[in-house]
């Protein structure tokens, strides 16, 4: 059975003379990392995890999330609509229930024990409002679920929590039962949402019309429910579970053994017949390989090798991953890759497939390296597509698999990265703010739940010894969300005499199939192999898409004009500004209006650069905009009005920050005195 890592076999047994060739190879190589380095960066993810969350229990609790530009909590209802991203809040505590396994294993107990009672306290789960099944069972069950395995492993050993009973648990059964509603439906996948405390249907609940649902929004339900029904004896949670994924795996397409991105709930049929590993499938295959390791059904290892095996011909062209037809699977179905397929590197590492990880992360890795974060979606030459970053943790996740896996200290170098690029362009006074777009810059109020779910514990068990674990992490199992759920679950009463598959398998040739993970030391015999993948996906994405620098306009010797400074009666302004394809038209009002053709740019970089000034313009306005200054009346009462000249006055949009300025404002003769009255 394929239980975790640790059952790889022990470095003891390796030949002597490998150890020797591998490291003088890493040393050889630059690449090995100190002790005392690797405890340093340790630590380091430990500040930056007590800056974000010390910041959200000040500013933002009980508030579902941070915003960390203006260093308040966000309220569901009270800040503007940002429309499916919204459904994650259900004024439950977001950040902190997402964030209870983290304090524990980075160490919190104190912290944890303190932040358990707080839950206990404070937070409802009967509230009337409308959240994501997905996004509530992963974030608020599966955090309920991971802070309760935590919570009795520590009470065990006797050091906190002596007076819990429960409580959390029980907690978590009251959820799983307001999620059951949304399963309500002939095919037994869920409604995409449900209402806390009025279920699906009818007027109250608003919300059960919806007839579609992504497909991970369906797959990625069976650890955390499987898990309640084990810890609680309940048998209803894993039955609905086990009953959704075999309703997807009866839809799949029988010749490409493929699944959509998007089905309907009633009927079963595809709506979107896209198929790919990232946004809307991702977690369902690995939900399919985790039920294996959790749950022991040799069913769930089965289904995932034969849609892995299709990954692997139809989808996977290393190192990309790109979207095909289910129906017509040598067929791309777009031209670009979203974020969120990050993930896959790491699920490619449990299920031992290590080449291809390697392949796959290192493309990844190139393109962080290009725009300091992964954009959103990037094209197959990879250039930004959709520039957001949210902050996302899964290149952190596969970054971590992948060094347990090779043990090869280029990883920890990749996650000093990941470190520097969080600190210096997403720290800000109160927190991490994700990044609005990778080209600029510039950032949005927005501090996920899942940033202190996920990517601080990656992080830090990235640099972390053994010892600095509270506990034994080989006996447990990450959620998609990364909440620990104890191996031990696999002995626990199950559920699964009582359901009758849905599906005959019977069908199916998995003869070729692996049923054990394999060593990956083994798969190492020469200490250089890693590399030897690494250097030509490198060298790819560098002629492909090279490195940014610093754009140079000819012959004038200065960066790309910015927004902040631009000055519309700047001769050399105007001339950068038509250099990039960017017109200024005066308008009667006295405003100016600018306007961007990519085509009239001398060039594809100034086109590229007039884009870049545009969107922070457009930043710059909208944040004016927010501010909704009234105002101001300028009194000049110097010689000679003494008073009797009142100009209206407001602040300029751009130009040269004068509060900045070390010698104020001056005039040729003399200074104007003015009063500025509200």
């Amino acid at each position: 059975m394929c239980i975790s890592l640790g059952s790889w076999i022990p470095s003891k047994m390796f030949p002597i003379r490998l150890h020797m060739l591998l490291l003088a190879f890493l040393f050889g190589q630059g690449l090995a990392m100190s002790r005392e380095e690797r405890h340093k960066l340790r630590d380091q993810v430990v500040e930056m995890f007590d800056h974000a969350y010390q910041n959200y229990m000040d500013h933002a609790y009980p508030a579902d999330e941070l915003m960390p530009l203006t260093c308040r909590g966000r309220v569901r209802g009270l800040e503007p609509s940002r429309g499916d991203v919204d459904d994650a809040l259900g004024k439950f505590s977001l950040t902190l229930i997402d964030t209870l396994d983290t304090l524990v294993v980075l160490n919190k107990t104190v912290e944890f024990e303190a932040a358990v009672r707080r839950v206990l306290k404070d937070v409802r789960l009967d509230n009337d409002i409308v959240v994501s099944v997905f996004e509530t069972n992963i974030r608020v069950l599966g955090g309920l679920l991971g802070g309760h395995s935590m919570a009795i492993m520590l009470k065990k050993r006797g050091e906190r929590m002596l007076w819990y009973q429960d409580e959390l648990l029980h907690m978590a059964k009251e959820l799983g039962h307001r999620l059951l509603p949304a399963f309500n439906t002939s095919s037994g996948l869920p409604y995409p949402r449900v209402n806390l405390k009025h279920g699906v249907g009818g007027p109250e609940s608003r919300t059960g019309t919806e007839t579609d649902t992504c497909t991970a929004c369906a797959g990625t339900i069976i650890l955390e429910f499987a898990a309640l029904s084990r810890f609680t004896g309940d048998p209803v949670f894993e039955v609905h579970a086990r009953r959704a994924l075999d309703f997807l795996w009866e839809k799949r397409q029988r010749n490409s053994n493929l699944v959509g991105t998007t089905i309907n709930i009633h009927s079963g049929e595809w709506v979107r017949r896209d198929s790919g590993v990232g946004a809307g499938i991702d977690s369902y295959y690995e939900y399919l390989l985790k039920a294996y390791v959790l749950l022991g059904d040799d069913l769930f290892l089965q289904r995932f090798n034969i849609h892995y095996a299709s990954i692997m011909k139809y989808i996977s062209q290393p190192p990309l991953l790109l979207d095909v037809h289910i129906h017509k699977p040598l067929l791309p179905a777009r031209t670009w890759m979203d974020s969120l397929l990050a993930f896959f590197p790491g699920l490619q590492v449990l299920k031992g497939d290590i080449r291809p990880a390697i392949e796959t992360h290192e493309m990844l890795y190139q393109v962080t390296k290009k725009h300091n974060f992964l954009p959103e979606a990037f094209t197959t030459d990879f250039r930004v597509h959709w520039a957001q970053h949210p902050l996302r943790p899964e290149f952190a996740e596969s970054t971590y698999f992948l060094y347990k896996a090779t043990g090869d200290p280029y990883y920890l170098e990749v996650g000093r990265t990941v470190l520097d690029n969080l600190n210096r362009y997403a720290r800000v006074p109160c927190g991490f703010a994700a990044m609005k777009d990778v080209r600029t810059g510039s950032h949005e109020d927005r501090m996920d739940s899942f940033f202190l779910a996920e990517m601080f514990k990656y992080l830090f068990l990235l640099f972390a010894d053994t010892a600095d674990l509270p506990f034994d992490l080989e006996d447990y199992i990450f959620t998609t969300e990364a909440h620990l759920l104890p191996l031990s679950l696999s002995v626990a009463p199950s559920s699964a005499a009582t359901l009758g598959n849905a599906t005959s398998e019977g069908e199916v040739d998995d003869t070729n199939f692996d049923w054990t993970c394999p060593n990956t030391r083994l798969l190492f015999p020469d200490p250089a192999y890693p590399r030897t993948l690494r250097d030509p996906i490198r060298s790819a994405v560098d002629k492909s898409c090279p490195r940014p620098l610093p754009y140079r306009e000819p012959g004038m010797g200065r960066a790309p004009l910015r927004a902040q400074d631009f000055m519309a009666n700047n001769p050399e302004h105007l001339e950068l500004l038509r250099r990039m394809g960017v017109s200024l038209i005066h308008l009667k009002d006295g405003r100016v209006q600018l306007v961007q053709h990519a085509t009239q740019a001398v060039s594809a970089v100034a086109a590229e650069d007039g884009m870049r000034f545009m969107q922070e313009m457009m930043e710059l306005s909208s944040q004016q905009q927010k501010e909704q200054l009234p105002p101001r009346a300028i009194q000049i009462v110097s010689h000679p009005y003494f008073g009797r000249v009142v100009l209206t006055a407001g602040p300029a949009q751009f130009g040269t920050d004068l509060s900045k300025s070390s010698t104020g404002v001056s005039h040729e003769s003399r200074v104007v005195t003015a009063r500025a009255d509200q």
